[in-house]
């Protein structure tokens, strides 16, 4: 299963990367039928979605609903839908028609669902009403009501049992650890919360424990997201929990340290996504830097900044102040030479004039990110910026947004120069007939860049994805690297 696209979907093997285990007392000769109802899964957007289909498909195994891996082989389909910009609505509507088109029994969740069409009534209905059930993002518990209405769960008494990690879409080495739903801020530009809710900490053991299976499942890298992930804990005020018999605060420094913890005991990694530029987040750079946690606390910042001039910021409604951020940013890298900070950044936001763009490419070359996107300012239904005055023609955006990738892939190309000859430890994602390709700990799956690993010369230096290995580095371009064991 492919996010963004939809090319071909998982076997029912390749949709649980974690071997279910037989029910007490089953023999292990018997062989599971094709009379349990099937069901087929297609998932869009970003990995909070990913997770909420996770825990779709987790649930539905635990029924006894097996995964189809075509749409023909499917006795109905759940679409799970991104509704966040005009593309991915687009995007997710086309998958709906496609689902019906191909298979004709579709239940469609996620972002999308809670979409209003400019009448006031469900867009997705009004543009498909032959869908069978309609239901807004991490609604697991609804998606399973209407999977229940139009399709009964199976009567098997040799049902596998679920792990406890739950049955997940990444590759058995990584996966996403959910940590919250919903988001407190009210971006100008963001529809979200009018999607996903205000924000919701999950309990902080709750969150342990899966963190606990996951790794005992053999995960090696375990990335953890939200929407707001140095927010964790606001909406509880911070609550004290209990994990292993000992307190433990709801709160993000807490739960980093008690996650680093657990990886150093599997020599596995932690990464962190969408944090905020927030002070708390200076508590967390010394468990990166040194002491037990290092190297299993990564070195690496998702940090959203969206722009760096304060009228800009103003307009977005963004909670920072541009010259405090990069204060902070130079003061993580006094403390943690290494991080890697990777960020996304808007071009041709309403109003922004040409002095304000050039104030954002002179904060990027003095930060010295790491990782850095950039998207064309597009309206998004639903969003208050499109009340905003000053709405710049698609060729500026886009020609802005050109202007920003051009300096800085060239100060990434000048970044990526600077690993060559050092070893590093990388990640093994996956093997070819010309190698392997795995990350270090500078690079996100899917959205960062790979190290591209030579094929191994001796018996004793062979890997497989999933394995840490010593990468002296030959080559590099503006994204990538080379390099050998």
């Amino acid at each position: 299963m492919l996010r963004g696209k939809i090319r071909d979907w998982p076997r029912a093997s390749d949709d649980a990367p974690h071997p279910t285990v037989p029910v007490k007392n089953s023999p292990d000769s018997i062989v599971k039928t094709n009379s349990a109802p099937k069901i087929g899964m297609v998932s869009l957007g970003c990995p909070k979605a990913l997770v909420d289909s996770e825990q779709i498909i987790t649930q539905l195994r635990a029924e006894g609903y097996q995964i189809s891996g075509s749409y023909d082989g499917a006795d109905l389909v759940v679409v799970n839908t991104c509704g966040f910009i005009d593309e991915a609505v687009q995007e997710s509507l086309d998958a709906i028609g496609e689902a019906l088109s191909e298979n004709g029994k579709v239940i469609v969740t996620g972002c999308l669902g809670a979409k209003k069409s400019a009448s006031g009534s469900g867009l997705i209905e009004e543009v498909h009403p032959k869908v069978l059930a309609v239901t807004g993002p991490h609604a697991t518990n609804e998606v399973m009501n209407a999977v229940h209405a139009h399709l009964p769960k199976p009567h098997d008494p040799f049902v596998d049992l679920v792990p406890p990690a739950g049955i997940k879409l990444t590759p058995r080495h990584y996966a996403y650890l959910k940590i919250s739903e919903g988001c407190n801020h009210r971006c100008t530009f963001c529809i979200i919360p009018s999607m996903r809710g205000d924000l919701v900490s999950r309990p902080v053991a709750e969150v342990m424990l899966e963190a606990e299976n996951l790794f005992k499942s053999g995960v090696k890298e375990l990335l953890v997201i939200s929407q707001d992930t140095s927010a964790y804990g606001v909406d509880v005020k911070y609550r004290t929990g209990f994990w292993n018999g000992k307190p433990l605060k709801t709160r993000m420094t807490e739960l980093v340290g008690a996650l680093g913890e657990l990886a150093a005991q599997y020599g596995a990694w932690v990464r962190l996504h969408y944090v905020y530029p927030y002070p708390s987040v200076d508590e967390v750079i010394p468990m990166m830097a040194e002491g037990p946690l290092k190297g299993h606390v990564l070195p690496y910042l998702d940090v959203p900044f969206q722009h760096a001039h304060p009228d800009v910021l103003k307009r977005m409604k963004r909670p920072a102040n541009a010259e405090k951020v990069l204060e902070r940013v130079k003061a993580w890298r006094a403390v943690c030479p290494d991080l890697t900070i990777r960020s996304t950044f808007i071009a041709g936001f309403p109003g922004e004039t040409e002095e304000q763009f050039q104030t954002l490419l002179d904060f990027i070359e003095e930060a010295d990110l790491d990782r850095v996107g950039c998207f064309a300012y597009s309206p998004v239904e639903g969003a208050t910026a499109n009340e905003l005055d000053g709405a710049l023609p698609d060729e500026v955006r886009e020609e802005r947004r050109a202007r920003f990738m051009e300096l800085a892939e060239e100060l990434s190309a000048k970044r990526m120069k600077k690993k060559v000859g050092k070893t590093l430890k990388v990640l093994v994602d996956e093997i070819g007939a010309e190698g392997g390709i795995g990350r270090t700990a500078a690079d996100a799956p899917e959205i960062d860049g790979v190290v591209y690993i030579a094929p191994p010369t001796k018996a004793s230096k062979r890997y497989k994805a999933g394995d840490f290995v010593s990468v002296k580095i030959t080559g590099a371009d503006g994204h990538d690297l080379w390099g050998e064991v």
